[in-house]
């Protein structure tokens, strides 16, 4: 099935909202193994609307559409697509009574504006809104197309995808879909689907590669009558694929590096506190942004300026005067000097120079030192790769996400000393401080 986003406001034809309900929706819909063929965005004006919807119906066989199905006179969407379908609007009770309802408590908010969200095109598939007041829906035209439409604010069209639209759409297919996604930190899509060629090409399940963030993932998904079918054919391949990419796939099972680390912390009873300097505290907060972080998450310090390290960390100044502040010296001292600070197993120290100014030839934009201290040993990664292109974003994130990958290293035993003697990165022991 071929398919089609188009979103509908004025807002994000202008660039004053930005459409993040096409990236929700092609990300559903790629999870299903639906091809998504064209996204559109048109104003809320009728006429370019249903111009829009011509084209839509002339090339694809689903047409999802959000926005305009609110109370405001500009809300045209169902009105158009009716019209376009050939299909009358007529009032559905269920989505008028809770219309009612939502209302119930100050009726003088209940126009007959407001009414009007529970008119849907006659023999339609109501979708019920458990987070707002305009229901979705989804019907096939007389020629065969389906159409989906769905409310614009996130907050309304993301459950409803997930809880009605997803589930229409599999059972029209009449099969399951599982998808399984191997995350990889360390090599790039490139480089990784290169490695992977032979499998690019393969009907169910199908593979492919996806950017993330300054990482990137495989997708392994199949196509079957039950998950359990669809599971088994995923499982071998995704197998292989792991074996071929190496040590670089940190999971298959869940959805983030942060994730990974408070699961393995939590599964070694093991805790961790953090020394972050141009990271700004990034990592401690993708750690706390994981539930159960509070187990194993002792402390962060965001200790930018060098007197914060001396003072809280302990980072002598001898080595802040002769190495200076971003060094593996002083990231060693950081990382040590906050696992004391909160008495925890393992401690992060991140020191770097995320740009745009501050670099030098010696030490460019992008050049990030990560340390790990565990109270014996300390283990240091010198990050590189910024240039004059680098994103102080990217090279932030970059860093805590390698800062992570390196907890995930240590706790699965597969920490490899860095061969880079000039960079003076590697295994210390921590008696050297």
């Amino acid at each position: 099935m071929n398919a089609e986003i188009l979103s509908v406001g004025t807002e994000l034809l202008l660039g004053q909202t930005i459409n993040t309900d096409a990236a929700y929706i092609a990300q559903e819909l790629s999870g299903i193994g639906i091809n998504l063929l064209y996204t559109t965005v048109v104003g809320d004006n009728p006429a370019r609307l249903r111009g829009a919807l011509d084209a839509a119906f002339s090339r694809s066989d689903l047409v999802i559409t959000t926005g305009g199905l609110g109370p405001t006179e500009d809300d045209l969407t169902k009105e158009t697509i009716a019209a376009a379908a050939g299909k009358k609007l007529v009032v559905d009770e269920t989505a008028r009574e809770m219309i009612e309802e939502y209302f119930s408590t100050r009726p003088w908010a209940a126009s007959e504006n407001q009414k009007k969200q529970a008119l849907l095109p006659e023999g339609c598939v109501p979708f019920e809104n458990h987070h707002g007041t305009a229901p979705g829906c989804a019907f096939e035209t007389d020629g065969g197309k389906i159409v989906i439409m769905l409310p614009g604010p996130p907050s309304e069209l993301v459950p409803m995808l997930k809880e009605s639209a997803i589930p229409y759409l599999l059972k029209l297919e009449n099969a399951i879909i599982f998808s399984r996604n191997i995350h990889v930190f360390g090599r790039g899509e490139g480089a990784v689907a290169q490695m992977i060629s032979d499998y690019v090409n393969l009907e169910n399940p199908t593979v492919a590669t996806y950017a993330k963030n300054g990482e990137m993932f495989i997708r392994v998904t199949a196509k079957a009558a039950t998950k359990e079918e669809a599971e088994k054919l995923c499982a071998p391949v995704v197998r292989e694929i792991e074996e071929i990419v190496g040590d670089v796939v940190y999971t298959d099972r869940l959805d983030s590096l942060e994730e990974l680390a408070v699961s393995l912390l939590a599964e070694r009873k093991m805790t961790l506190a953090t020394a972050e300097s141009c990271t700004g505290g990034l990592l401690a907060k993708r750690l706390t942004d994981i539930p159960g972080a509070s187990e194993v998450f002792e402390t962060g310090v965001v200790s930018y300026a060098n007197k914060t390290k001396e003072k809280l960390l302990g980072v002598r100044s001898i080595t802040l005067e002769r190495f200076g502040a971003v060094s593996s010296e002083t990231a060693r001292e950081m990382a040590e000097g906050v696992r004391k600070l909160a008495g925890s197993d393992l401690g992060i120290g991140i020191t770097g120079i995320a740009g745009p100014g501050g670099g030098s030839p010696e030490k460019p934009v992008g050049l990030v030192y990560i340390a790990l201290s565990d109270g014996s040993n300390i283990f240091v990664h010198r990050m590189t790769g910024g240039g004059r292109r680098a994103e102080r974003t990217m090279i932030r994130t970059r860093a805590a996400s390698q800062a992570l990958d390196l907890v995930r290293r240590y706790l699965t035993g597969i920490l490899n000393e860095p061969d880079d003697s000039e960079a003076k990165t590697g295994v210390f022991p921590v008696s050297e401080l």
